[in-house]
């Protein structure tokens, strides 16, 4: 299986260095690149297309923000994860608003690191647990009236969820319907976007309510 190729953007030299030689040397990933500003993280995601970008918030030419707004828009394969001190609720969901699936503060273990681009690989969502706190504060579920679900997610998004339900990789689904990993994650994404969650549970869950998975 190929190696998980992941792009840093930190104007830190520090933590950039720390994350690198985590990166380097954790089996299963590759460093594909490193950039410290805002222009030189967005030529190399361009050129270098990673698997996973893990971005700053308070870069010196900008916000890491544009970054993963490109990289949701342009890049739809590549998934991104925030490493940032910043926690509060602006800056949360703004990143989330944007296309980030992960958000890790600069306190967390740095040990962790390659486990969580692991995870976000494989369609969850790693979130430092003080994120997920303010997560679930603010994105308690407010009811909305009836949903018709089979209007709300294309056949394909549905037929992506219940093969997840079932517990094939995303790889396997992929095969299954003969496109490429890239489509399947395509899918993925806009079924998060549509049910409002952000991991493969949240959207199973959520679709079982809706009735598009059943067992």
């Amino acid at each position: 299986m190929a190696p998980i190729t992941v792009l840093l953007v930190d104007d830190d030299p520090r933590i950039l260095t720390i994350f690198a030689e985590m990166v380097a040397a954790a089996p299963g990933l590759r460093l594909a690149g490193t950039a410290g500003d805002l222009p030189q993280g967005r030529r190399l995601l361009d050129e270098l297309r990673p698997d996973v970008l893990l971005v700053d918030l308070g870069l010196p030419s900008g916000s890491g923000i544009e970054l993963i707004r490109h990289a949701h828009q342009q890049l739809p394969a590549t998934d991104v994860m925030v490493v940032s001190v910043f926690g509060d609720d602006a800056h949360i969901m703004a990143s989330l608003e944007a296309g980030a699936t992960g958000y890790l503060l600069k306190d967390s273990d740095p040990a962790d690191l390659a486990a969580a681009v692991r995870a976000l690989r494989a369609g969850g969502s790693p979130i430092s647990p003080v994120i997920a706190r303010h997560l679930l504060q603010r994105l308690a579920p407010v009811p909305a009236g009836p949903v018709d679900g089979e209007a709300l997610l294309s056949p394909q998004e549905r037929q992506v969820l219940t093969y997840s339900a079932k517990g094939f990789s995303f790889e396997e689904i992929a095969r299954m319907l003969g496109v490429s990993r890239h489509t399947v994650m395509t899918y993925v994404k806009r079924s998060y976007r549509k049910l409002q969650v952000h991991s493969k549970t949240e959207a199973i869950y959520e679709a079982r309510k809706l009735g598009l998975v059943r067992d």
